[in-house]
């Protein structure tokens, strides 16, 4: 029989253990190592197994070696991308690279390090993913998206110590804020300012204070928290305050030359009765062969100067960002609520379309030239309302002077409405949530905001100005951004149709996918139980809208061709189709970016846009939940919007806001989620829940930490108290 040989111990395991020798190991191994290949490399006994293995995690945790599966991999060794951390709501990150080319990188919450959401990091790619998405882990924040953290105030922990978490529940952590340098302490349930310090462990950071925002009950401090949370601009820096004092309050008499008179013709404005910025005017007037069409922005790029501080600070900021108490503008007060401001009776400069139309709508020719005019009346949309639809003789006489353009206005837009549904234009029936404040500053309500033909003839007037210069500057072949509205992902509308498929309208699907089909599918789904779900789902399954200077068409418009004019003064682009309109009218090209300019220019609009959007979103999201702690326990009518294993989300009708009822508070049954029928099924009784289902739904919770809504299934038959009436019913509170 032959004898075993003992095994040679390997050369490392004659050398001393040590961070720098496993470090070299993987070196020389030049390939990803399972755990039991360093110990068999370096072990001779339990000791030190445990000993190598504690310096694994050590190198691990100084992210050093990165952990994929059952291997450990050099950072070194791995490719990095730059990129910035998107955390979403389930606690998932993805790293969004700065190379445009590269896809997202999916993120597990344990590979975050010390990132937060919206930092600049570098993200290490782990060997061995399947599927649609890399995976990665952070090895490296390059900057903080924040440099203090809105955090809420739980309880003192010493004289001057207190234990507070982010207002961001995607922060997971909680900070020992010192307050020493505060004029006067904190409360519990105040908000204060934290910059952090540095990190204690996984999960408690140490921090200082630097202010405080107030009580986390009211709207204005959660604006202010959102505001910082999104670092959304704040006062405008003394360059370009310094430039726009410099100019004057009334366009000069100079500025007048080389533009068309247009001061006679009665030009107004039409916005909402809060409105303060005016960069848009309209006039309508019929001709022989059917309309004609002035469409008046303002001329903002008259007095922002490319590469000068307004200009420089428009770019940075983007866009107007709005919020229900406040505005952070684009542009200083001097020019968006005066020079630039279409205000009534004021001379001032603007640039035209003028666009005739056939008598069924269809444009015929366009002419654009800068102007010299003068708004003739500031209307409200409630008053065009009252007067033209509702027949209110007072308000008529009001506006006896503008009122037959008015009228013509209106015969014009709904034609250009109804050319554009019949191209297959998508429009979406969504209600727009409104937050209002009482006047007290306690009592805030979110309702449906109120719309009637008077916004959309408005809009249809601004759609057409829009197309028309983008065609034109296409067929001058001058550099420009779009707006673009890229086809929707054939798999996200796939997947739509099969959910809708197991719903009442299964049978009246539309066979394609064209913006004409999905257009007829809110047609089938209006006046109907599922007509706010089909319009919610539809809207979900669309890609983003955007900046470039590519043309790729607007698919929601159904438009081959689509910019932005008519906005001057809140979005920066715009002021790059202007320049682009007057350079292309002066024959001066050449003074425009080129493509590779603007496509910059474009991904750092969309980025501003996207923060905007965010903005908005949470204000509101935190408006509802203020709302609806002061409703808990009310009763509401709402329609099942999403279904998971573990509960249904439920969009209320009165208020526009989402909540979840969790599985396990059905108690009625034991219930499962069957997902291929899409439906949660009661395994006794039979009873189901389904997508655009209504149901009443008890307010259980509304939590600001968390960002939710908590709902209750209420049984037929037991729902007294719902909504407004509810509130009669309640007690004062004491």
């Amino acid at each position: 029989m032959a004898r075993h040989r003992k095994k040679a111990p390997s050369q490392h395991a004659r050398q001393k253990i040590s961070s720098k020798s496993i470090l070299d190991f993987f070196h020389e191994a030049n390939r990803p190592l399972r755990v039991r290949d360093v110990l068999a490399a370096f072990s001779t006994g339990n000791n030190e197994k445990k000993q190598i293995k504690s310096i694994l995690d050590t190198l691990v945790n100084q992210g050093k070696l990165l952990r994929s599966g059952h291997k450990l991999a050099l950072v070194g060794k791995l490719p990095l991308v730059k990129g910035t951390l998107e955390v979403q709501r389930s606690g998932v990150g993805f790293v969004i690279p700065e190379d445009k080319r590269r896809k997202d990188i999916f993120v597990a919450p344990d590979n975050f390090g010390e990132a937060w959401p919206n930092d600049t990091v570098l993200v290490a790619i782990l060997p061995g993913r399947r599927g649609r998405s890399q995976s990665g882990r952070i090895v490296r924040v390059l900057k903080r998206a924040l440099s203090v953290l809105p955090c809420l105030v739980l309880k003192r922990v010493g004289p001057a110590s207190f234990v507070c978490r982010p207002a961001d529940p995607k922060i997971p952590l909680l900070f020992t804020a010192d307050c020493n340098s505060l004029t006067v302490l904190p409360h519990p349930n105040d908000i204060i300012l934290v910059s952090p310090d540095e990190r204690i462990d996984k999960s408690m950071w140490m921090g200082t204070a630097t202010s405080i925002l107030g009580e986390e009950g009211t709207l204005a401090v959660q604006e202010k928290l959102v505001k910082i949370g999104h670092a959304i601009p704040g006062p405008f820096p003394p360059s370009a305050m310094h430039q726009a004092a410099d100019l004057p309050s009334q366009p000069w008499p100079d500025d007048f030359k080389n533009r068309k008179d247009l001061r006679h013709l009665g030009l107004v404005t039409i916005d909402g009765a809060s409105a303060r910025d005016f960069d848009d005017a309209i006039h309508v007037a019929r001709t022989n062969t059917g309309f004609r069409l002035h469409v008046a922005i303002a001329d903002v790029s008259h007095y922002v100067l490319p590469g000068s501080p307004l200009d420089r600070v428009a770019l940075e900021r983007g866009n107007s960002y709005y919020f229900p108490l406040s505005v952070e503008p684009m542009l200083p007060e001097a020019l968006s609520n005066g020079l630039c401001s279409l205000n009534p009776h004021e001379p001032r400069l603007a640039m035209v379309a003028e666009i005739e139309f056939s008598s069924q709508g269809i444009p015929q020719k366009s002419s654009f030239y800068s102007a010299v005019i003068m708004s003739h009346a500031r209307l409200t949309y409630a008053q065009v309302n009252e007067a033209l639809f509702l027949n209110n003789a007072e308000v008529r006489q009001e506006l006896q002077d503008v009122l037959p353009m008015l009228e013509t206005a209106e015969i014009l837009a709904r034609k250009l409405l109804a050319n554009r549904q019949q191209r297959g234009s998508i429009d979406f029936d969504l209600p727009e949530p409104e937050i209002i404040q009482d006047p007290d500053e306690l009592a805030i309500q979110v309702v449906p905001k109120k719309r009637h033909f008077g916004h959309q003839m408005i809009e249809e007037f601004m759609l057409a100005a829009n197309e028309a210069v983008a065609e034109y500057l296409t067929a001058c072949k001058v550099p420009f951004l779009y707006r673009v509205h890229p086809n929707p992902d054939q798999d996200k509308l796939d997947a739509l149709m099969k959910l809708l498929a197991r719903t009442d309208l299964g049978e009246q699907l539309p066979k394609g996918r064209s913006p004409k089909e999905l257009q007829e599918l809110l047609l089938v789904a209006k006046e109907s139980d599922m007509e706010f779900l089909v319009n919610r789902l539809l809207l979900r399954s669309m890609m983003k809208a955007g900046y470039s200077p590519n043309n790729q068409g607007h698919f929601g418009l159904a438009s081959e061709c689509y910019c932005h004019f008519t906005s001057p003064i809140r979005r920066y682009a715009d002021i790059n189709v202007h320049r682009a309109l007057k350079a292309c009218l002066a024959h001066q090209e050449a003074r425009l970016p080129g493509k590779k300019s603007l496509i910059k220019l474009g991904d750092a609009i969309n980025q501003c846009e996207r923060k905007a959007m965010q903005a908005e979103r949470e204000i509101l999201k935190r408006a509802t939940i203020l709302h609806l702690r002061e409703r808990i326990g009310e009763v509401f009518v709402g329609v099942i919007s999403g279904l998971a294993d573990f509960g249904f989300w439920v969009e209320l009708e009165d208020i526009l806001a989402e909540g979840l009822v969790r599985m396990s508070t059905l108690g009625d049954d034991y219930y499962a989620f069957l997902n291929r029928e899409q439906i949660i099924l009661g395994q006794r009784t039979g009873k189901t829940y389904k997508l655009g289902q209504r149901v009443h739904v008890r307010v259980e919770n509304a939590s600001l930490g968390r960002l939710e809504i908590d709902l209750g299934i209420v049984e037929e038959g037991n729902n007294q108290g719902t909504g407004a009436n509810a509130r009669k019913q309640r007690q004062p509170r004491s």
